[in-house]
Protein backbone atom coordinates (compact mmCIF):
# COMPACT_ATOMS: atom_id res chain seq x y z
CA UNK A 1 0.00 0.00 0.00
CA UNK A 2 1.66 3.33 -1.13
CA UNK A 3 0.72 6.92 -1.05
CA UNK A 4 0.95 7.91 -5.07
CA UNK A 5 -0.17 11.22 -6.05
CA UNK A 6 -2.32 11.16 -8.65
CA UNK A 7 -0.04 12.69 -11.84
CA UNK A 8 2.25 9.86 -10.84
CA UNK A 9 -0.01 7.06 -11.05
CA UNK A 10 -0.21 6.15 -14.77
CA UNK A 11 3.89 5.81 -14.26
CA UNK A 12 3.43 3.38 -12.17
CA UNK A 13 0.50 1.23 -13.22
CA UNK A 14 2.64 1.12 -16.51
CA UNK A 15 5.61 -0.16 -14.66
CA UNK A 16 3.56 -2.77 -13.01
CA UNK A 17 2.49 -4.31 -16.93
CA UNK A 18 6.08 -4.38 -17.56
CA UNK A 19 6.47 -6.57 -14.45
CA UNK A 20 3.79 -8.58 -15.37
CA UNK A 21 5.61 -9.29 -18.14
CA UNK A 22 8.55 -11.26 -17.05
CA UNK A 23 5.85 -13.28 -15.31
CA UNK A 24 5.85 -16.94 -17.20
CA UNK A 25 2.37 -18.28 -17.66
CA UNK A 26 2.30 -21.83 -16.67
CA UNK A 27 -0.95 -22.85 -18.44
CA UNK A 28 0.12 -20.95 -21.90
CA UNK A 29 -2.58 -18.76 -21.72
CA UNK A 30 -2.40 -15.32 -24.04
CA UNK A 31 -2.26 -11.88 -23.51
CA UNK A 32 -6.35 -11.82 -22.04
CA UNK A 33 -4.98 -13.33 -18.44
CA UNK A 34 -2.36 -11.21 -18.09
CA UNK A 35 -4.53 -8.60 -18.98
CA UNK A 36 -7.04 -9.90 -16.00
CA UNK A 37 -3.92 -10.55 -13.61
CA UNK A 38 -2.73 -6.90 -14.18
CA UNK A 39 -6.32 -5.67 -13.09
CA UNK A 40 -6.51 -8.02 -9.97
CA UNK A 41 -2.79 -6.19 -8.83
CA UNK A 42 -4.17 -2.69 -8.23
CA UNK A 43 -7.60 -2.67 -6.86
CA UNK A 44 -8.59 0.16 -4.90
CA UNK A 45 -7.40 3.77 -5.06
CA UNK A 46 -8.99 6.25 -2.77
CA UNK A 47 -8.57 9.74 -2.84
CA UNK A 48 -7.62 11.78 0.16
CA UNK A 49 -8.05 15.78 0.48
CA UNK A 50 -7.51 18.42 2.52
CA UNK A 51 -11.72 20.21 2.57
CA UNK A 52 -14.46 20.04 5.39
CA UNK A 53 -16.64 17.12 6.43
CA UNK A 54 -17.24 14.90 3.41
CA UNK A 55 -16.29 11.34 2.48
CA UNK A 56 -16.03 9.45 -0.69
CA UNK A 57 -14.06 6.09 -2.21
CA UNK A 58 -13.34 7.45 -5.17
CA UNK A 59 -15.41 5.46 -7.38
CA UNK A 60 -19.29 7.78 -7.80
CA UNK A 61 -20.50 4.64 -9.46
CA UNK A 62 -19.94 2.12 -6.86
CA UNK A 63 -19.40 3.98 -3.37
CA UNK A 64 -21.28 6.63 -3.24
CA UNK A 65 -20.58 9.36 -0.96
CA UNK A 66 -20.36 7.28 2.19
CA UNK A 67 -17.21 4.52 1.45
CA UNK A 68 -13.94 6.34 2.25
CA UNK A 69 -12.54 9.53 4.92
CA UNK A 70 -12.33 12.28 1.96
CA UNK A 71 -11.91 15.70 3.19
CA UNK A 72 -13.04 16.96 -0.34
CA UNK A 73 -12.62 20.34 -1.54
CA UNK A 74 -13.85 21.56 -4.13
CA UNK A 75 -11.49 25.03 -4.27
CA UNK A 76 -8.31 23.04 -4.11
CA UNK A 77 -5.62 23.75 -6.94
CA UNK A 78 -3.49 21.21 -5.08
CA UNK A 79 -2.43 17.27 -5.57
CA UNK A 80 -4.36 15.68 -3.61
CA UNK A 81 -2.81 12.32 -2.09
CA UNK A 82 -4.05 8.98 -2.97
CA UNK A 83 -3.86 5.44 -1.42
CA UNK A 84 -3.30 2.74 -3.76
CA UNK A 85 -3.78 -0.88 -3.17
CA UNK A 86 -1.83 -3.75 -4.42
CA UNK A 87 -1.10 -7.25 -4.10
CA UNK A 88 -0.51 -10.59 -5.93
CA UNK A 89 -3.91 -12.46 -6.43
CA UNK A 90 -5.44 -14.11 -3.90
CA UNK A 91 -3.56 -11.66 -1.13
CA UNK A 92 -7.12 -9.96 0.05
CA UNK A 93 -7.43 -6.58 -1.64
CA UNK A 94 -11.30 -7.15 -2.97
CA UNK A 95 -11.92 -8.27 0.67
CA UNK A 96 -9.87 -5.91 2.78
CA UNK A 97 -11.83 -2.82 0.18
CA UNK A 98 -15.20 -4.55 0.66
CA UNK A 99 -15.27 -4.94 4.16
CA UNK A 100 -13.26 -1.75 5.66
CA UNK A 101 -15.10 0.69 3.03
CA UNK A 102 -18.26 -0.93 1.97
CA UNK A 103 -19.24 -2.26 5.44
CA UNK A 104 -19.28 -5.83 3.99
CA UNK A 105 -19.33 -9.08 6.29
CA UNK A 106 -15.90 -11.01 6.49
CA UNK A 107 -17.67 -14.52 6.17
CA UNK A 108 -19.70 -12.94 2.79
CA UNK A 109 -16.09 -12.29 1.09
CA UNK A 110 -15.81 -16.25 0.94
CA UNK A 111 -18.52 -15.25 -2.08
CA UNK A 112 -16.29 -12.55 -3.72
CA UNK A 113 -15.24 -13.87 -7.65
CA UNK A 114 -11.43 -15.19 -7.44
CA UNK A 115 -8.91 -16.68 -10.02
CA UNK A 116 -8.63 -20.33 -10.68
CA UNK A 117 -4.96 -20.14 -10.99
CA UNK A 118 -3.55 -22.05 -7.76
CA UNK A 119 0.48 -22.04 -6.43
CA UNK A 120 2.29 -23.41 -3.70
CA UNK A 121 2.32 -21.67 -0.44
CA UNK A 122 6.00 -20.91 -0.78
CA UNK A 123 6.03 -19.69 -4.16
CA UNK A 124 3.59 -17.19 -3.01
CA UNK A 125 5.36 -15.93 -0.55
CA UNK A 126 9.00 -15.65 -2.44
CA UNK A 127 6.57 -13.92 -5.32
CA UNK A 128 5.34 -11.44 -3.27
CA UNK A 129 8.63 -10.40 -1.43
CA UNK A 130 10.25 -10.25 -5.35
CA UNK A 131 7.20 -8.09 -6.47
CA UNK A 132 6.97 -6.01 -3.17
CA UNK A 133 10.92 -4.93 -3.90
CA UNK A 134 10.56 -4.32 -7.54
CA UNK A 135 7.07 -2.35 -6.70
CA UNK A 136 9.16 -0.18 -4.04
CA UNK A 137 12.07 0.23 -6.51
CA UNK A 138 9.85 1.90 -9.70
CA UNK A 139 7.41 3.65 -7.28
CA UNK A 140 10.41 5.41 -5.47
CA UNK A 141 12.57 5.97 -8.51
CA UNK A 142 9.27 7.85 -9.29
CA UNK A 143 7.97 9.91 -6.31
CA UNK A 144 11.24 10.08 -3.37
CA UNK A 145 8.49 11.16 -1.39
CA UNK A 146 5.64 8.56 -1.62
CA UNK A 147 4.75 6.35 1.72
CA UNK A 148 4.98 2.37 1.93
CA UNK A 149 2.75 0.88 3.99
CA UNK A 150 2.72 -2.99 3.74
CA UNK A 151 -0.03 -5.18 4.86
CA UNK A 152 1.02 -8.92 6.40
CA UNK A 153 -2.51 -9.95 5.66
CA UNK A 154 -4.91 -13.08 6.56
CA UNK A 155 -2.69 -13.61 9.33
CA UNK A 156 -5.61 -14.62 11.60
CA UNK A 157 -4.75 -18.14 11.45
CA UNK A 158 -1.41 -18.03 12.81
CA UNK A 159 -0.01 -18.20 16.55
CA UNK A 160 1.17 -14.53 17.90
CA UNK A 161 4.36 -16.28 18.02
CA UNK A 162 4.30 -17.57 14.06
CA UNK A 163 3.09 -13.59 13.64
CA UNK A 164 5.90 -11.66 15.16
CA UNK A 165 8.14 -13.93 13.39
CA UNK A 166 6.90 -13.67 10.36
CA UNK A 167 6.96 -10.05 10.52
CA UNK A 168 10.44 -10.08 11.26
CA UNK A 169 11.40 -12.17 8.43
CA UNK A 170 9.78 -9.63 5.72
CA UNK A 171 11.11 -7.05 7.26
CA UNK A 172 14.86 -8.43 7.10
CA UNK A 173 14.67 -9.91 3.69
CA UNK A 174 12.75 -6.88 2.35
CA UNK A 175 15.68 -4.50 4.22
CA UNK A 176 18.34 -6.43 2.93
CA UNK A 177 17.04 -6.48 -0.86
CA UNK A 178 16.78 -2.19 -0.85
CA UNK A 179 19.93 -2.76 1.21
CA UNK A 180 21.67 -4.47 -1.76
CA UNK A 181 20.23 -1.81 -3.90
CA UNK A 182 21.77 0.96 -2.44
CA UNK A 183 18.08 2.43 -1.40
CA UNK A 184 18.62 2.14 2.38
CA UNK A 185 16.50 5.50 3.02
CA UNK A 186 13.00 3.83 1.87
CA UNK A 187 10.81 3.27 4.60
CA UNK A 188 8.25 0.41 5.11
CA UNK A 189 6.12 0.54 7.43
CA UNK A 190 4.72 -3.52 8.48
CA UNK A 191 1.23 -4.25 9.82
CA UNK A 192 0.07 -7.71 10.97
CA UNK A 193 -3.76 -7.61 9.73
CA UNK A 194 -7.08 -9.85 9.13
CA UNK A 195 -10.73 -8.89 7.95
CA UNK A 196 -11.60 -11.35 10.85
CA UNK A 197 -10.86 -8.86 13.63
CA UNK A 198 -10.34 -5.07 14.25
CA UNK A 199 -6.46 -5.03 12.96
CA UNK A 200 -7.20 -4.08 9.41
CA UNK A 201 -9.34 -1.13 10.61
CA UNK A 202 -6.17 -0.53 12.68
CA UNK A 203 -3.72 -0.42 10.66
CA UNK A 204 -5.98 1.68 7.73
CA UNK A 205 -6.69 4.43 10.17
CA UNK A 206 -2.64 4.75 11.10
CA UNK A 207 -2.74 5.11 7.06
CA UNK A 208 -5.17 7.68 6.60
CA UNK A 209 -3.78 9.68 9.82
CA UNK A 210 -0.39 10.17 7.69
CA UNK A 211 -2.56 11.65 5.21
CA UNK A 212 -4.27 14.39 7.31
CA UNK A 213 -2.84 17.80 7.14
CA UNK A 214 -4.54 18.83 10.25
CA UNK A 215 -3.95 15.98 12.36
CA UNK A 216 -1.15 17.69 14.71
CA UNK A 217 -4.21 19.93 15.46
CA UNK A 218 -6.60 17.33 16.06
CA UNK A 219 -4.61 15.58 18.30
CA UNK A 220 -3.77 18.74 20.29
CA UNK A 221 -7.80 19.91 20.57
CA UNK A 222 -8.28 16.13 21.36
CA UNK A 223 -5.70 16.45 24.65
CA UNK A 224 -7.25 19.71 26.22
CA UNK A 225 -10.44 18.07 25.71
CA UNK A 226 -9.84 14.96 27.99
CA UNK A 227 -7.71 16.75 30.90
CA UNK A 228 -10.29 19.39 31.17
CA UNK A 229 -12.88 16.64 31.46
CA UNK A 230 -11.69 13.86 32.96
CA UNK A 231 -12.02 11.27 30.21
CA UNK A 232 -9.50 8.34 29.91
CA UNK A 233 -9.44 7.93 26.51
CA UNK A 234 -10.98 9.71 23.39
CA UNK A 235 -11.62 8.62 19.23
CA UNK A 236 -12.24 10.97 16.03
CA UNK A 237 -14.02 8.28 14.19
CA UNK A 238 -14.78 8.19 10.58
CA UNK A 239 -18.57 6.62 11.41
CA UNK A 240 -18.72 4.77 7.66
CA UNK A 241 -15.46 3.08 8.12
CA UNK A 242 -14.60 2.92 11.49
CA UNK A 243 -11.22 4.56 10.92
CA UNK A 244 -10.19 6.46 13.35
CA UNK A 245 -8.47 9.86 12.19
CA UNK A 246 -7.44 11.15 15.39
CA UNK A 247 -7.01 10.41 18.82
CA UNK A 248 -5.13 11.72 22.22
CA UNK A 249 -1.31 10.87 23.19
CA UNK A 250 -2.10 8.26 25.52
CA UNK A 251 -1.54 5.34 23.76
CA UNK A 252 -4.07 3.27 21.98
CA UNK A 253 -5.07 0.19 23.43
CA UNK A 254 -6.61 -2.85 21.03
CA UNK A 255 -9.58 -3.69 23.50
CA UNK A 256 -10.26 -0.10 23.76
CA UNK A 257 -10.39 -0.02 20.05
CA UNK A 258 -12.57 -2.67 19.23
CA UNK A 259 -15.44 -1.39 22.28
CA UNK A 260 -15.49 1.86 19.97
CA UNK A 261 -16.21 0.19 16.85
CA UNK A 262 -18.66 -2.10 18.03
CA UNK A 263 -20.50 1.04 19.96
CA UNK A 264 -20.82 2.60 16.40
CA UNK A 265 -22.03 -0.50 14.66
CA UNK A 266 -24.78 -0.66 17.67
CA UNK A 267 -25.80 2.93 17.36
CA UNK A 268 -26.09 3.11 13.74
CA UNK A 269 -27.99 -0.56 13.60
CA UNK A 270 -30.30 1.02 16.09
CA UNK A 271 -30.85 4.39 14.27
CA UNK A 272 -31.52 2.76 10.89
CA UNK A 273 -34.41 0.36 13.38
CA UNK A 274 -35.85 2.99 15.33
CA UNK A 275 -34.46 6.26 14.02
CA UNK A 276 -35.93 6.70 10.47
CA UNK A 277 -39.36 8.02 10.22
CA UNK A 278 -42.37 5.65 9.21
CA UNK A 279 -41.83 6.68 5.27
CA UNK A 280 -38.02 5.91 5.64
CA UNK A 281 -36.76 9.29 5.34
CA UNK A 282 -34.27 10.78 7.73
CA UNK A 283 -30.88 9.57 8.50
CA UNK A 284 -29.52 6.94 11.07
CA UNK A 285 -26.60 9.33 11.90
CA UNK A 286 -27.13 13.43 12.47
CA UNK A 287 -26.58 16.20 14.78
CA UNK A 288 -28.85 14.82 17.06
CA UNK A 289 -26.79 11.35 17.46
CA UNK A 290 -25.52 11.03 21.03
CA UNK A 291 -25.46 7.08 22.74
CA UNK A 292 -23.94 5.97 26.34
CA UNK A 293 -23.01 2.58 27.52
CA UNK A 294 -22.19 1.53 30.76
CA UNK A 295 -20.15 -1.41 31.08
CA UNK A 296 -19.78 -3.57 34.24
CA UNK A 297 -16.04 -2.02 34.93
CA UNK A 298 -17.13 0.98 35.69
CA UNK A 299 -16.87 2.78 32.54
CA UNK A 300 -18.66 4.60 30.55
CA UNK A 301 -18.79 4.94 26.53
CA UNK A 302 -20.20 7.97 25.40
CA UNK A 303 -20.66 8.85 21.60
CA UNK A 304 -21.39 12.75 20.39
CA UNK A 305 -21.33 13.44 16.72
CA UNK A 306 -18.78 16.22 15.28
CA UNK A 307 -19.97 16.45 12.09
CA UNK A 308 -22.52 14.22 9.77
CA UNK A 309 -19.19 11.82 9.32
CA UNK A 310 -17.59 12.43 12.41
CA UNK A 311 -18.48 10.98 15.42
CA UNK A 312 -16.45 11.36 19.00
CA UNK A 313 -16.00 8.24 20.85
CA UNK A 314 -15.12 8.60 24.61
CA UNK A 315 -14.19 6.56 27.90
CA UNK A 316 -14.65 7.63 31.42
CA UNK A 317 -14.99 6.49 34.36
CA UNK A 318 -18.60 6.81 36.19
CA UNK A 319 -17.48 9.08 39.00
CA UNK A 320 -16.14 11.20 36.37
CA UNK A 321 -19.23 10.85 34.42
CA UNK A 322 -21.61 12.13 37.30
CA UNK A 323 -20.21 15.95 35.83
CA UNK A 324 -21.81 15.14 32.23
CA UNK A 325 -22.44 18.88 32.11
CA UNK A 326 -19.02 20.11 32.32
CA UNK A 327 -18.12 17.50 29.58
CA UNK A 328 -20.93 18.51 27.16
CA UNK A 329 -20.22 21.98 27.61
CA UNK A 330 -16.18 21.12 26.62
CA UNK A 331 -17.39 19.14 24.14
CA UNK A 332 -19.38 22.12 22.37
CA UNK A 333 -16.17 23.99 22.77
CA UNK A 334 -14.33 20.99 20.98
CA UNK A 335 -16.86 20.70 18.09
CA UNK A 336 -16.58 24.43 17.11
CA UNK A 337 -13.20 24.81 17.10
CA UNK A 338 -13.25 20.92 14.41
CA UNK A 339 -15.25 22.85 12.57
CA UNK A 340 -13.01 25.99 12.54
CA UNK A 341 -10.16 23.67 11.39
CA UNK A 342 -11.50 22.78 8.43
CA UNK A 343 -13.05 26.27 7.84
CA UNK A 344 -9.92 27.92 7.89
CA UNK A 345 -8.41 25.18 5.32
CA UNK A 346 -11.54 26.01 2.51
CA UNK A 347 -10.33 29.78 3.34
CA UNK A 348 -7.05 29.33 2.77
CA UNK A 349 -7.31 26.73 -0.36
CA UNK A 350 -9.85 29.68 -2.18
CA UNK A 351 -8.30 32.28 -1.52
CA UNK A 352 -4.99 30.35 -3.10
CA UNK A 353 -7.13 29.43 -6.32
CA UNK A 354 -8.67 33.15 -6.82
CA UNK A 355 -5.06 34.59 -6.74
CA UNK A 356 -4.67 31.55 -9.37
CA UNK A 357 -7.58 33.16 -11.73
CA UNK A 358 -6.03 36.43 -11.08
CA UNK A 359 -2.53 35.32 -12.22
CA UNK A 360 -4.09 33.26 -15.36
CA UNK A 361 -6.59 36.44 -16.10
CA UNK A 362 -3.27 39.08 -15.94
CA UNK A 363 -1.18 37.02 -18.92
CA UNK A 364 -4.14 37.24 -21.10
CA UNK A 365 -6.60 39.68 -23.04
CA UNK A 366 -10.30 40.21 -22.79
CA UNK A 367 -10.03 38.11 -26.52
CA UNK A 368 -8.11 34.97 -25.05
CA UNK A 369 -4.54 36.40 -26.96
CA UNK A 370 -1.39 35.81 -24.13
CA UNK A 371 0.24 39.52 -23.48
CA UNK A 372 3.74 39.66 -24.60
CA UNK A 373 6.22 40.90 -22.74
CA UNK A 374 6.75 45.19 -22.48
Amino acid sequence: MSQVPPGKLKEQEEGEEEGEGEEEDDDGDEEEEEDEEDEDEIVGLADYGDGADSFSDGDPENGGEGAFLDFNDPFSTEVKPRILLMGLRRSGKSSIQKVVFHKMSPNETLFLESTNKICREDDDYMEALARLHLTVTRAYKVNPDINFEIFIHKVDGLSDDHKIETQRDIHQRTSDDLADAGLEKIHLSFYLTSIYDHSIFEAFSKVVQKLIPQLPTLENLLNIFISNSGIEKAFLFDVVSKIYIATDSTPVDMQTYELSCDMIDVVIDISCIYGLKEDGAGTPYDKESTAIIKLNNTTVLYLKEVTKFLALVCFVREESFERKGLIDYNFHCFRKAIHEVFEVRMKVVKARKNQNQMQKSKRTTPNGTPRMPV
